[in-house]
């Protein structure tokens, strides 16, 4: 028990915060931490470009590092802000609207006993803050930022943990670097797949080790009315296909997507099915609305990606053209000619 106790003191807890209307939750992810079965080295909150929020912290929350955000605005600069004053070797990053459960790092703790688990992820449950969206499919608690249906049912090896609920080896970060800044949430802008370029980068450079989604290490993450509106949902699936996009540019198409497309051609279908059978067979007509919705957000999101992929190609075909057009230039000044 002892040698348990003394792993979980090589965990290093990151919080990252950005809004003073979200200060009970803060409050209350940070108590989770406290509340611990196994505790952690030290708590780290970050602060995003607030400077009242940062004064309120220091000021209020007493036993826990302060920091501010010292690289880009977001939640990658964020991340990577607290990174570089870890002191640990394992460093666990929880949402500051998420609470982890009383045994979430002990679970942490003894299954990076394992040196093939570069990092470990849970299930991130939705803690409704109204009551829980009918028309919502399981299959898209994703957009909110929660565990899916579609994801794995047992502990295993998987593509990347849910943003809300992760920790890393430091390893990770001093070999491939950290978040990448461009990818993930800035403000309340749905963008996200930070963690996802990460990951897929660390397995790139590690194809032998794994990351690993662990059924017990869970935390709950607060989803408020806002975010199971009709608009929100676009908007976030529209923002994932546009987040696609820029981790396919840096990792390649076949490894950002390989999970998409299991998940696409497998769980959609049968998350129609699911839905309409509800509709007809036990007439729970919003069944009509949950299948509509999976049709709905795929489009979305796959229109997020094609817009994308354009504008990207217009990017690059610019830069082609200024570069040829600036070579032509200098080629004239060095020979006198027009071109």
């Amino acid at each position: 028990m002892q040698q348990a106790i003394q792993k979980a003191f090589d965990i290093s807890v990151v919080i990252c915060a950005y809004s003073e209307e979200r200060w009970h939750d803060l409050l209350a992810a940070v108590e989770s931490i406290i509340q611990q079965t196994l505790p952690p080295g030290e708590i780290i909150l970050v602060i995003d470009h607030n400077p009242g929020l940062l004064k309120q912290v220091r000021e209020h929350i007493p036993g826990v590092v302060v920091v501010e955000n010292m690289d880009a605005r977001g939640l990658s600069g964020a991340r990577n802000s607290g990174i570089a004053v870890a002191k640990n070797q394992i460093i666990a990053f929880l949402d500051d609207d998420a609470v982890a459960t009383p045994g979430w790092l002990a679970v942490i703790n003894e299954e990076f006993a394992d040196p093939q688990v570069l990092g470990i992820g849970g299930p991130v449950m939705p803690l409704w803050l109204d009551k829980s969206p009918a028309w919502l499919p399981k299959e898209f608690y994703w957009v909110v930022g929660c565990t899916y249906r579609g994801m794995p049912e047992s502990t295993q090896a998987v593509r990347n943990p849910i943003g809300a609920n992760m920790a890393f080896r430091r390893e990770v970060f001093e070999t491939v670097g950290g978040f990448r800044s461009g990818i993930g949430r800035v403000g309340t802008w749905p963008v996200g797949c930070e963690e996802t370029e990460l990951c897929i980068r660390a397995r790139q450079h590690w194809p032998g080790r794994v990351f690993l989604y662990q059924l017990e290490a869970i935390v709950l993450h607060r989803i408020p009315s806002d975010r199971t509106r009709w608009h929100y949902f676009c908007s976030r699936c529209y923002a994932e296909g546009l987040s696609k996009v820029i981790v396919a540019r840096y990792v390649g198409i076949k490894d950002a997507l390989a999970s998409e497309y299991t998940y696409t051609i497998q769980a959609l279908p049968r998350g129609v099915i699911h839905s309409l059978k509800d509709a007809l067979l036990y007439h729970d007509l919003i069944g009509f609305a949950r299948a509509g919705a999976i049709v709905v957000g795929l489009v979305v999101t796959a229109t997020g990606y094609l817009t994308g992929s354009v504008l990207l190609w217009m990017m690059k075909f610019k830069d082609i053209v200024v570069d040829r057009f600036s070579h032509r230039d200098s080629k004239s000044a060095v020979t006198g000619k027009a071109q």
